[in-house]
């Protein structure tokens, strides 16, 4: 066997001739290539030259070389019971002149992902129960980069395949919903393109494009009124699978996130500005619908039964195709966090036969959607995708929108970092614009301020990199694999787990060291290992999380050196602390959020659009909290900021800046000073509160320290 030197893109691009071509010339038998384990072509500089010789010899013609024959395919392309998509126009509209202001949208019972796909410019959330669904949304939404020439050569090459084996989709399906020289294919290419995501050959988000392409491809041949219910005895197999090109939107948010969960308890954990919900209607479960696409998509091969060739789909029945439907989606607005909740939902009612009844009254959508805000409804006829047995009349699609009354919750930083603003909230939230499309957090700290603002998006930047990276990973990580590494260190270095052990068994009681006594050893041990790791991967910064969580005051501080340099506190990874970690990344995959790591002056103003509204707060020029030490923060960068905030005045938007004008007997004069140069524009709001419990409150009860907020509008 050679070894692969070349891909087919590359033959093809070198040779002057479409990839299309190339096959067409291997499945006539222009040429030989050897075929590898997995039966695909082992392309090399030897069948690139028999290759030239051929085309030389057949003097072939340039029309007939630079022909394509792959085809692309749409999100629309496929139809689901329930598909919104000639919808769509309607839904924006309600959206479009009801909901101001949304940055981030969720669709919780998504399909095939077709509303979602009329959000693609904000921040998309996408969840369904159903794995194939799901998988269609990563190949769609997801934003991992991906390899257009790695797809279309695997595409090309599984569509020139003649396959005649025997795999699980022979054994199970041949001549049902497909024939069995297609159940042969769609055998081989399915396990072809777990193989090749095992060996690393193709990415996540390629593995989920391949698989999309297979299920639309699937869904285009079955024998089936378009479902998998049944299959049509008889029929005549007269078309075969071919796999086309997905084509994805070309610009998506790095931040879209896609869940494959229960709705019911996913919607205890997210939140977005918009939450679009299209729950099952009536008794017709979507897995039965769609079993055989499920069983392809998971490919657990498991055993199936009855003429429908169905597998076992109990973990995916819904309670919203029973008679607990009203109970299940009171549940379900209970623990929705939302500005907006939108909601479609038909007028079914008796109008179809009794599978096609709606399960919820529009009494008890109003009495569920009025406990959370004020509803409107809002309604367009349209012709329903039924199984062909229904006689439907006046059918229409009713929007149900509900502009939530309830306020967002506050979540507190898991970082005890200094000078953090958690505790002035209360005081400086009500002050900020409500209608902010985007927030700067210029020097966000532990991110109290930016993750508690009204808007959902937000540019997170501190110039400490440590702080940023570790906020990414929350960000990006599963939350429960992050618990697990987290609980995987502390288990490696033997540090105390009180919250399961309790105090008594560290002998440490309710003294003064808490339980430092014993976790110093572990503490100094964990901390050499993170000062001397090379490598600045995810667990890197988890084990970096690990020593501010059992660190003095649960600070984070580096030397001059780099190296973490805090002492043992009193403190481990205690229920309070695992509380605020799950609901701070939470909130991250909520919201559409980034993070920088850069001086401020290098963030211009003039970049960001008209409706941003900066939050600024600086090291304080006139008090020694830690992070001001060794001239940290000096005149001239005050200076520069104050310049930075007239740059942001002058572009016309909106600025409040958090600042200590008097402190232990100083004065800042200048800010005092700016302040006064700019009367009637700028205001200086005092605010009351007491650093009482940082390490750099003041030790003299008689002295003064005026915190204030400086704004530019009323």
């Amino acid at each position: 066997m050679k070894k692969m030197e070349m891909t087919a893109t590359q033959i093809a691009r070198e040779l002057d001739i479409s990839r299309s071509y190339l096959y067409y010339l291997k499945n006539n038998h222009a040429f030989t290539v050897e075929v590898d384990e997995n039966g695909r072509p082992v392309w090399n500089r030897e069948v690139l030259e028999a290759i030239r010789r051929v085309l030389a010899e057949r003097k072939v013609p340039a029309k007939e070389k630079k022909e394509e024959s792959y085809r692309t395919i749409r999100i629309n392309n496929r139809r689901y019971l329930g598909n919104k998509y000639k919808l769509l126009d309607f839904i924006r509209r309600v959206v479009q002149e009801h909901c101001p202001g949304i940055s981030t949208v969720a669709d919780i019972f998504a399909g095939t992902g077709a509303v979602a796909s009329a959000f693609t410019d904000k921040k998309l959330i996408t969840n369904d129960i159903m794995y194939s669904n799901y998988i269609c949304h990563k190949a769609w939404f997801d934003s991992q980069p991906y390899s257009e020439e790695k797809l279309v050569d695997l595409i090309l090459d599984y569509n020139s395949l003649r396959v005649d084996e025997e795999n699980y989709m022979t054994e199970n399906f041949a001549d049902t919903y497909f024939s069995r020289e297609d159940c042969a294919r769609i055998g081989y290419i399915r396990e072809n393109i777990e193989n090749l995501y095992k060996k690393g050959e193709i990415n996540e988000r390629e593995r989920a494009l391949l698989i999309t392409s297979l299920l639309y491809a699937m869904d285009k041949i079955a024998k089936t009124c378009g479902h998998y219910d049944a299959y049509r005895k008889g029929a005549v197999f007269d078309r075969h699978l071919e796999l086309a090109l997905p084509v994805p939107e070309g610009t998506l948010n790095a931040n879209n996130i896609c869940y494959n969960e229960d709705t019911n308890e996913l919607m205890k954990k997210i939140e977005a500005d918009l939450v679009y919900i299209d729950p099952p209607y009536n008794s017709r479960q979507y897995c039965d619908a769609y079993h055989l696409l499920e069983n392809v998509a998971r490919w657990e091969k498991p055993d199936v039964h009855g003429v429908a060739r169905k597998m076992d789909r109990s973990a995916l029945k819904s309670d919203y195709c029973t008679t607990r439907a009203a109970d299940a989606f009171e549940d379900l607005i209970r623990n929705t966090k939302a500005r907006f909740i939108l909601l479609s939902y038909n007028n079914m009612a008796e109008k179809g036969d009794e599978r096609s009844n709606a399960k919820m009254s529009d009494e008890d959508i109003l009495r569920i959607l009025g406990q959370k805000g004020r509803v409107s409804v809002y309604s367009e006829s349209y012709k329903a995708f039924t199984t062909g047995k229904s006689d439907i009349k006046e059918n229409e699609e009713r929007l149900f929108l509900c502009v939530c009354e309830e306020e967002r919750e506050v979540i507190p930083s898991p970082l005890n970092y200094t000078g953090g603003k958690f505790k002035l909230l209360p005081q400086i939230l009500p002050l900020f614009p409500r209608d902010a499309g985007q927030v700067v957090d210029l020097f966000c700290g532990g991110c109290n301020v930016g993750l508690n603002v009204g808007a959902s998006r937000v540019l997170f930047n501190d110039t400490n990199e440590h702080l940023i990276r570790l906020f990414e990973v929350f960000g990006r990580m599963d939350k429960e694999a992050v618990l697990g590494e987290i609980s995987r260190i502390i288990d490696r270095f033997g540090l105390s787990r009180s919250w399961e052990k309790g105090y008594a068994h560290y002998r440490c009681g309710s003294s003064s060291d808490g339980l430092g006594d014993y976790n110093r050893q572990p503490f100094l041990e964990l901390r050499k290992a993170f000062n001397e790791r090379k490598e600045r991967d995810d667990l890197y910064y988890l084990m970096l999380y690990v020593l501010i969580v059992y660190s003095f005051n649960n600070q984070i501080r580096f030397n001059r050196k780099g190296e973490f340099n805090l002492p043992v506190g009193k403190r481990d990874f205690n229920p309070r602390m695992q509380k605020k970690l799950s609901a701070f990344m939470d909130r991250l995959k909520s919201g559409d959020y980034r993070f920088t790591s850069r001086d401020f002056r290098e963030i211009r103003p003039e970049e960001f659009p008209a409706d941003t509204f900066f939050y600024v707060d600086p090291p304080y020029l006139i008090t020694c909290a830690t992070y001001n030490e060794q001239n940290g923060w000096t005149e001239q960068d005050e200076r520069d900021l104050l310049a930075y905030l007239d740059r942001v005045d002058g572009c016309g938007m909106r600025f409040a800046l958090s600042n200590v004008v008097e402190s232990r007997g100083r004065r800042n004069d200048i800010l005092a000073d700016w302040v006064e140069q700019h009367p009637g524009h700028y205001r200086m709001i005092p605010l009351d509160f007491s650093y009482s419990n940082s390490n750099y409150h003041i030790k003299d009860k008689g002295s003064t320290t005026r915190e204030v907020l400086v704004v530019n509008y009323g």
